[in-house]
């Protein structure tokens, strides 16, 4: 008999941490296709750089480098890259960086109106606007292209559900309960409620969870908290 897995993905479009960790995610899954589960992902919003303005974009790379300092960046880049380019991705640091809220907003109106494949979807095309094309995601114009072509909506009811205030007050909500229990850092993944893996894990880690996960009905732990590397707050 199948059993359901829920997972809760906490994370933020910006962080390379969390679209490296979403492919891996998506190979783990179809790895153990045959397996008796049924794994269910819902992606809930974080942010990163709480206090950006909405509408201010910063050169990626400044940005970067005012953070962490040049030689910390190019060893940050380098390792992100590597690890990217070993999974078909191609991590770019160009382009701007901005404020996620209008981006996560979208993100969940995906999950109402399609469900986890339709924010899948949507994901998986913000990413690569932002990480690979260097487009800016919190450009309305952007987002409603990108909405769109995830089926999400047709472009002008895009931008008219961006300058409107629907699911604002869920996403900020959602952001204000990843900090109350705790999250400090990106991606944060939470399976069935009971354990958490933290950080861009492998593959492997999710594919070893499933098989042990797949084997009992029972709830028993499967794992102790697994960390690995993180977007963190400033």
């Amino acid at each position: 008999m199948s059993r359901t897995v829920n997972l809760v993905v906490i994370g933020d479009i910006i962080c390379p941490w969390c679209y490296i960790g979403e492919k891996e995610m998506e190979n783990a899954v179809e790895a153990v296709r045959d397996l008796p589960i049924t794994i269910k992902i819902e992606h809930r919003p974080y942010q990163l750089q709480p206090s950006l303005p909405e509408d201010q974009a910063l050169v990626k790379r400044e940005w970067y480098i005012n953070r962490f300092g040049k030689e910390k960046f190019q060893s940050i880049m380098q390792m992100i890259t590597l690890r990217g380019q070993q999974l078909g991705l191609n991590i770019k640091y160009d382009g701007t960086i901005t404020q996620t809220v209008r981006a996560h907003r979208l993100s969940l109106k995906a999950l109402k109106v399609g469900g986890q494949q339709m924010q899948q979807t949507f994901l998986q095309a913000i990413n690569k606007a932002y990480f690979e094309e260097n487009r800016n995601i919190g450009d309305s114009d952007v987002l409603s292209d990108l909405a769109q072509a995830a089926g999400i909506m047709a472009k002008d009811e895009a931008v008219n559900f961006l300058e409107s205030d629907d699911c604002r007050e869920e996403v900020v909500n959602m952001m204000s309960e990843a900090r109350k229990k705790g999250v400090t850092g990106v991606p944060f993944t939470i399976i069935d409620g009971r354990w958490a893996v933290i950080g861009g894990q492998t593959a492997e880690v999710y594919i070893q969870i499933f098989k042990k996960l797949a084997q009992t009905e029972k709830v028993v732990p499967i794992c102790d908290v697994q960390s690995g590397p993180v977007c963190s707050d400033p």
